[in-house]
């Protein structure tokens, strides 16, 4: 019996094998497997579903929330998506050796910048099952191997949809070993990933804020951090409020559970009075908590009083902390504050105020009269995503195709040497 290291180490060199010949994997072999994948999830769909459904009844069982146990739940719609995520991410262009740019450089040598794999890529995850076929076709579309380590909430699942992926994969020629699964659902298989230099590329953590920073703290490895969402919506005075309301219950309430969903939302005084009433009532009917800063609460009384913690929590649930600010400076400067700099909304017909939020909120993405929601690499037009980065170097925002490679020099010379 493998113990928790012999099984990382020997998957991890398996997948280091692979990265090698995917680096060269013809582009139409590659778009082969992914359609076969895609093919085979539908076809393997009550296989899925049935282990999937012991994973829930599991989640339940333990008293996840509601919010919880809806990213980790998948139903027929849910697997047509993944499958159409496979489809889309094939139709899209192999960055896989596109040279950037080429030039003459000294003594008449030619130089480019080609877009290259990463090499194999580490992906710790928790609960939503569909990130084992996103982060799987992704990688291999950009050349990657993979190394899939999902939460023990999805286990049954990830076994089950890594097994129907891999499969259809390999036989439509890409190598073995290019995608797997750690089976052991231990944390001590995370640690061994942290520090496989030499065997692992980079490491890509996505859930919660204690899973990222137990990877961050601990990595040996290059580490891409994602996620964290305490995201927040600005109703300003200037704002259309009909608009503003329809923003706001999808940015909460269309899936709580998720980190480009809402957390805090600020509104500006000279409307709050007339705003706040209709808005938090149509949020409580929706199962909303509401809780809300002193301003907040002597205009809605039934509303929680807000904590200091509350600004900055993430609470992937239906919970929203609102607050009322006097000007766009004091929402800039909370948003400042309390940001995470995942995503971040303006609601204003306003377009200097709008062309403001833009240039002074840092976040990954930021908005203006349009919901948080959008922040996700099928959204934007990737197909699917590996993560959303909330980091600045190599890689911010939704990661696609081009976000999985990096780049090597080419040079071309005609027997030139240097003196």
């Amino acid at each position: 019996m493998l113990t928790i290291e012999n099984e990382v180490r020997e998957k991890a060199s398996r997948a280091k094998e692979a990265a090698r010949r995917l680096a060269y994997l013809p582009g139409e072999v590659k778009n082969k497997a992914l359609y076969a994948m895609a093919d085979n999830l539908v076809k393997n769909k009550n296989v899925i579903l049935e282990a999937n459904e012991a994973d829930v009844q599991k989640a339940e069982g333990r008293g996840l929330t509601s919010a919880l146990i809806d990213r980790l739940t998948l139903n027929p719609k849910r697997i047509e998506e993944m499958a159409e995520g496979l489809h889309v991410v094939a139709s899209l262009p192999d960055p896989v050796g596109e040279v950037e740019a080429m030039w003459l450089a000294a003594k008449n040598i030619q130089v480019g910048r080609q877009r290259v794999p990463l090499g194999v890529v580490g992906i710790v995850y928790e609960a939503r099952p569909n990130v084992t076929v996103d982060a799987a076709g992704l990688c291999l579309k950009a050349g990657n191997a993979v190394i899939l380590r999902g939460g023990s909430e999805a286990i049954n699942s990830n076994l089950a949809i890594t097994a129907v992926i891999s499969a259809a994969a390999h036989y439509a020629g890409v190598p073995e070993g290019a995608i797997q699964l750690i089976e052991n659902t231990d944390r001590a298989a995370v640690n061994v990933m942290l520090k496989l230099n030499g065997l692992i590329d980079v490491l890509i953590p996505r859930g919660g804020a204690g899973l990222i920073q137990t990877v961050i703290q601990n990595a040996t490895i290059p580490v891409i951090e994602t996620g964290v969402g305490n995201c927040h919506v600005y109703v300003d005075n200037e704002a259309n409020l009909d608009m503003a309301q329809e923003i706001i219950i999808n940015a909460k309430c269309q899936r709580p559970g998720v980190c480009n969903a809402m957390e805090t939302l600020l509104v500006h005084q000279e409307i709050a009075s007339s705003f706040l009433p209709v808005m938090l009532e149509k949020l409580k009917e929706l199962k909303v908590e509401i809780r809300g800063c002193p301003v907040t609460k002597g205009i809605t009384p039934w509303v929680a009083e807000a904590t200091e913690e509350d600004w900055a929590t993430e609470y992937l649930d239906l919970i929203l902390a609102v607050r009322v600010v006097n000007s766009m400076d004091e929402a800039l400067n909370h948003i400042y504050k309390y940001s995470t700099g995942h995503s971040e909304a303006i609601i204003t017909e306003n377009y200097t105020k709008a062309r403001r939020f833009l240039r002074e909120v840092d976040a990954a993405a930021v908005y203006v009269n349009a919901s948080t929601r959008f922040t996700d690499g099928y959204q934007y037009g990737f197909g699917a995503e590996i993560g959303i980065s909330t980091q600045k170097l190599h890689a911010r925002g939704p990661m696609g195709l081009k976000e999985l490679t990096t780049y090597k020099y080419i040079i071309m010379g005609e027997g030139q040497v240097r003196t």
